[in-house]
């Protein structure tokens, strides 16, 4: 893919899934058809830094759509207001919600970057296991600080739920 290039890493399995190939760089300069440049937003669809602004710039993203496909862009709410973070467990849901639109969107490829680990605040352990249900998406691909967390995390679903406990205290 031109303007994104493919990370040059071992290949690496997670639970038989090879991750190679689905990792977004860190930085995404271009599209190809069908490619999806997945940001992290506010719900004003404010889009005024970091990621949000390039989606702005570089990708199409309109101002005031804060959550959804807009230009050649995903937003993925991970702030309230361009001031406050949501909360893991509304971010949770809006990352049930993109999986689902991806899981319909089979044709095109999401590029998912370090959504909430920015201006938000959040850290890629508390990220990346909202991402489990994607791993097995040949569609969706994620930051390799999102791979090495989902590749060394238990996996458990008693585990994943007090994840959740404790990342939102």
């Amino acid at each position: 893919f031109l303007g994104v290039q493919q990370v040059q890493e071992p290949v690496r399995v997670y639970e038989g899934v090879t991750m190679q190939g689905r990792v977004t760089p860190e930085t995404v300069t271009k599209l190809e058809t069908g490619q999806i440049f997945v940001f992290g937003s506010n719900l004003r669809g404010i889009h005024g830094a970091g990621a949000a602004l390039a989606a702005r710039k570089q990708f199409g993203a309109k101002l005031g759509i804060g959550e959804g496909f807009t230009g050649e862009c995903y937003a993925l709410p991970t702030k309230r207001t361009p001031y406050e973070r949501a909360t893991l467990e509304e971010i949770h849901r809006a990352v049930d919600l993109f999986i689902e639109t991806a899981q319909h969107c089979r044709g095109l490829t999401f590029l998912v970057v370090e959504v909430g680990c920015k201006l938000a605040g959040y850290t890629p352990a508390q990220i990346a296991p909202l991402f489990r249900p994607a791993i097995e998406m040949q569609n969706v691909w994620l930051p390799a600080s999102f791979w090495r967390v989902l590749s060394s995390a238990r996996t458990g679903t008693q585990d994943y739920a007090e994840h959740l406990r404790h990342a939102s205290s």
